[in-house]
C-alpha cells in the first residue's frame, strides 16, 4: 500500500506561544482506516485540517504534510482547490457551521455537480437523493426542498456525509462525523463508511473520542495530547495493553454497559413532572402534516433521573423541548411542581419564572452560547441574574463552576470560537447549572465531549443530583451513559414511547425488538467482529 496522507513533523503556533502542534507525524494508506483520538484541544482537527490545507490565520507551521504527493503547506490556492475538490473530502463536527442556513438541502448538495462535474440538474438530483438514501435518511426527496432547520442534527449530519462521499474522493477525513448519531444510524454510518473505505480503496482518518468506535472502524490508531502524538499502533494493541498513562486513562473513562451497575431506583417522592396525551404535529408549507410526537405519557418525580433513548427524528428532541417551553404542544397536558402548563408561548415574565426550575443544554453549543460574550462572563450573568450575586462573587462563583466542567481560568475570557466544539458544550452546561435548576434536561450534552471529560461531567452530575435534589431528564443515543446515570428509561421509534421502565430491566431484558435493535448496534471491536466472522 502507498502512502496517502503522509504528516511528517508538523508543527503549528503562533509567535511568542508554545506550539499548538509539536512534531506530529502520522501516515494514512491508501483503503487504511486510522483513528486520532485525544481530549478536546489536543489538536485533532487543526492536524486533519492540515490535510486541505485550511490553517488558523496568523499561524506559523513547519514539517511536511502531503496528500498524494501535494505538500499541502506550501500548495497555491488553485492546487488547494483542486485536492478539495476531487481527491480529499471532509466531514466536520458541526454540520450547521459548514451549510447555508438560507439554502436548500438540494442546493447544497448538487451546487458542485452543476458548476463543476457538469451534470444536468436531474442527473444531480438523482445523484443527491440516492446518496442520501445510502447513509440512511427516509424520505430523501422531500429532504431535497427542506432547510437545515427543518432537520435534527442527527439528520443534518448525514446530509453532510452524503456531500463528503457524493465526489469518491480518495482521502476522507471525519472530525466527530457521528457525534450526534444514534447508535443504530451510527452502526449504519460506520458501516457505510467501511464498505465506501474498502470498496473504493479510499484511505480515512477518523477523528473521535468514542474510543469504542475507533476500535470497531479503524485498523491504526494515534493518541493526542496537548499537540503531541504519545501513542500509536494497531487499534486493538494499544487499548487492550496500553503503554502510556494517558491512553490508559482513556480506555478506563469509556463508558460501557456492566449488568448489575445501573444507575440506583430514585426514591418514590412525589412527581416534579406529568405528562398526559401529550402530542406534537407540525404543519408542512404544502398543507401535510407530520407526527412529531404521539400521545405521551410518563411522570419524573423529584430527584429522578429520566433517560430517553431512540434514533434522530425519533421524536426525543421535540419531547425535551415541549418540556422546557421552546415548543408548545398540539394536545396533551404537561405539569410541572403540579402547576399546568398553558397551550400557548410563555410569556417573558413566566419564561423567566420557569428558567428558575428547568434548564436545557443543546446537542448544538452553538444555541447557548453568544459569540460576542467571553465564556465566562456568560456563566456569571447567570449567577447574578438568578442567584443575585454580585459582579466580582458571579465571576468568582463562575470560575469555580468552569473549573468543575473542566474549563480552566485561562479560557475565562475566550470568546466561545475561540474554543473547541466539545469546550463550548462544557461552557453551556456550566451556565446552564449555575442557575441551579429543578428540572435539568440535557439534549445530547454529552455527545460532544471527550471520554475523559464526560466521565467528569456525569460525575458532576450525579454529584449535583445527590447533594441538591437535582432532577435529570436525559435525551441520549448512549447507552451506556444511560445506564450508568439514569434509573428509568424512555424508549422512542418514530415519535412513539415504544418502551418504559427501570434502565436494569429494559437493558437486560428488553420486552420490545426496537429496543433489542438498539442494544445490538453499539460499536463492537473489529477484533471481535473478526472472531465473530471466523
Amino acid at each position: 500500500m502507498s502512502q496517502l496522507l503522509q504528516i511528517e513533523n508538523f508543527t503549528l503556533g503562533f509567535p511568542g506561544r508554545p506550539p499548538l502542534l509539536d512534531s506530529v507525524s502520522l501516515h494514512v494508506n491508501d483503503g487504511e482506516a486510522v483513528a486520532l483520538v485525544g481530549e478536546s484541544g489536543s489538536g485533532k482537527s487543526l492536524t486533519t485540517r492540515a490535510a486541505l490545507g485550511l490553517f488558523p490565520g496568523g499561524s506559523q507551521s513547519s514539517g511536511v504534510v502531503s496528500v498524494q504527493g501535494l505538500d499541502t503547506l506550501t500548495a497555491s490556492n488553485q492546487r488547494l482547490r483542486e485536492l478539495r475538490r476531487g481527491h480529499a473530502s471532509m466531514i466536520f463536527q458541526d454540520p450547521r457551521a459548514g451549510i447555508n442556513p438560507v439554502r436548500t438541502v438540494g442546493d447544497f448538495l448538487t451546487e458542485t455537480l452543476l458548476r463543476l462535474d457538469g451534470s444536468s440538474r436531474a442527473e444531480a438530483t438523482e445523484r443527491a437523493v440516492k446518496q442520501l438514501e445510502q447513509v440512511g435518511l427516509r424520505r430523501a426527496s422531500e429532504l431535497m426542498d427542506q432547510h437545515p432547520h427543518q432537520l435534527s442534527g442527527g439528520m443534518l449530519q448525514r446530509v453532510m456525509i452524503a456531500a463528503a462521499l457524493l465526489n469518491s474522493p480518495d482521502l476522507l477525513l471525519c472530525d466527530e462525523p457521528t457525534t450526534a448519531l444514534d447508535v443504530t444510524t451510527q452502526a449504519g454510518i460506520v458501516k457505510l463508511l467501511r464498505e465506501e473505505q474498502q470498496s473504493r480503496g479510499m484511505g480515512m482518518l477518523f477523528i473521535t473520542h468514542d474510543l469504542n468506535l475507533a476500535a470497531s472502524l479503524c485498523e491504526r490508531v494515534y493518541v493526542l495530547r496537548r499537540g503531541e502524538v504519545v501513542e500509536h499502533g494497531s487499534t486493538r494493541t494499544v487499548f487492550l495493553t496500553p503503554q502510556q498513562d494517558y491512553t490508559r486513562q482513556l480506555v478506563e473513562a469509556t463508558p460501557v454497559i456492566e449488568v448489575g451497575a445501573f444507575a440506583a431506583p430514585a426514591v418514590p417522592g412525589s412527581p416534579l413532572l406529568k405528562v398526559s396525551g401529550l402530542s406534537k404535529t407540525y404543519q408542512l408549507p404544502r398543507g401535510d402534516t407530520i407526527t412529531a410526537l404521539d400521545p405521551a405519557d410518563f411522570s419524573l418525580p423529584e430527584g429522578g433521573s429520566l433517560g430517553i433513548v431512540g434514533e434522530s427524528g425519533s421524536g426525543k428532541s421535540t419531547l425535551a423541548r415541549l418540556v422546557v417551553a421552546l415548543e408548545t404542544a398540539t394536545s396533551g397536558e404537561l405539569t410541572l411542581r403540579d402547576i399546568p402548563r398553558p397551550r400557548r408561548a410563555l410569556k417573558a415574565s413566566e419564561r423567566k419564572v420557569l428558567a428558575k426550575d428547568v434548564q436545557i443544554v443543546f446537542q448544538d453549543p452553538y444555541l447557548s452560547l453568544d459569540p460576542r460574550i467571553s465564556v465566562g462572563n456568560a456563566v456569571a450573568d447567570v449567577f447574578r441574574l438568578h442567584q443575585k450575586q454580585g459582579r466580582k462573587e458571579a465571576k468568582d462563583s463562575a470560575r469555580e463552576l468552569l473549573g468543575r466542567v473542566g474549563i480552566g481560568p485561562e479560557r475565562f475570557d475566550a470568546r466561545p470560537r475561540a474554543l473547541s466544539g466539545g469546550q463550548r458544550q462544557r461552557v453551556a452546561l456550566a451556565k446552564a447549572l449555575a442557575a441551579r435548576p429543578r428540572l435539568l434536561v440535557l439534549d445530547e450534552a454529552t455527545s460532544a465531549l471527550d471520554v475523559s471529560v464526560q466521565a467528569q461531567v456525569l460525575e458532576l452530575v450525579e454529584e449535583l443530583r445527590d447533594q441538591l435534589g437535582l432532577t435529570i431528564l436525559f435525551v441520549t443515543h448512549d447507552l451506556a451513559v444511560v445506564s450508568r446515570l439514569c434509573s428509568d428509561l424512555l424508549v422512542m421509534h418514530q415519535g412513539r414511547i415504544v418502551e418504559q421502565g427501570p434502565t436494569a430491566r429494559i437493558l437486560e431484558d428488553p420486552g420490545d425488538d426496537y429496543t433489542r435493535n438498539l442494544i445490538a448496534s453499539r460499536p463492537r471491536p473489529l477484533w471481535d467482529a473478526e472472531a465473530v466472522t471466523a
